[in-house]
């Protein structure tokens, strides 16, 4: 793949309007809103900065970082793996539900697409294989496994992937919050420069990490995502 190819394929897999519905979770923003827990977009940005560096990097980057690796030798054992442990982590079943049916998404929009970026993609190997796994309910089908396979496919190399994962995973944070209300577009466009290195960081770190390394620690964010399950007043499905 060229430079300007990989580049475009980032792009893609990173932009909000791909069709994979990650737009309708706020991975409990909305409920820290709720309940006036962030007044500030500092405060904002210090949350984020905290799914990062708790949840983001050392669980779905080395997640996707797996998929990735495995997806590159042909292992689908592993692919499951890497979902298996992914589930595992995450604790909140509204957030299970919207990496489910994000990944199952995106595993359908590339067996879809017969030209263009994902010209190369063996949708009838591994990927037919994977996608039959989540169809039968024998795999989760998490949206971080699922885009390392599909960066995999793409042409991606695993830290390319990474950085399109979190940059989609912050960028999907600080929207919510923003459609939520509460920010305008330059507290936001702040508040992501100041995270760059942060994501960075942590892409750098995990993105080739061991599968048993993988942990997840954001207590306040599962407690919100878990009261998000009851709330009264939601907007977006997580």
């Amino acid at each position: 793949m060229t430079a300007s190819a990989a580049l475009l394929t980032a792009l893609r897999l990173s932009d909000s309007m791909l069709p994979v519905g990650t737009y309708t979770a706020s991975y409990g923003v909305e409920q820290y809103l709720n309940e006036g827990d962030i007044e500030t977009a500092d405060e904002l940005g210090d949350l984020v900065e905290g799914y990062l560096r708790g949840v983001i990097g050392p669980a779905e980057i080395v997640a996707l970082g797996h998929a990735h690796r495995s997806a590159a030798a042909g292992d689908i054992d592993g692919v499951l793996a890497a979902d298996e442990r992914l589930s595992a982590a995450t604790l909140p079943s509204e957030f299970r539900d919207s990496s489910t049916k994000a990944g199952a998404k995106l595993l359908d929009l590339l067996t879809e697409i017969d030209e263009g970026l994902f010209a190369g993609a063996d949708t009838t190997g591994l990927v037919a294989a994977y996608t039959e796994a989540c169809e039968d309910g024998r795999t989760a089908g998490h949206y971080p496994v699922a885009l390392g396979v599909v960066c995999q496919q793409a042409g991606l190399d695993a830290r390319e992937a990474a950085l399109v994962s979190a940059y989609g995973s912050v960028t999907g944070l600080l929207g919510a919050a923003q459609r939520l209300g509460r920010f305008g577009h330059t507290a936001i466009q702040t508040q992501l420069s100041r995270l760059f290195p942060v994501l960075e960081s942590v892409c750098e770190r995990y993105h080739d990490a061991e599968l048993t390394a993988m942990c997840s620690f954001a207590p306040l964010a599962d407690v919100r995502g878990m009261a998000h399950e009851r709330a009264d007043r939601r907007l977006f499905m997580s």
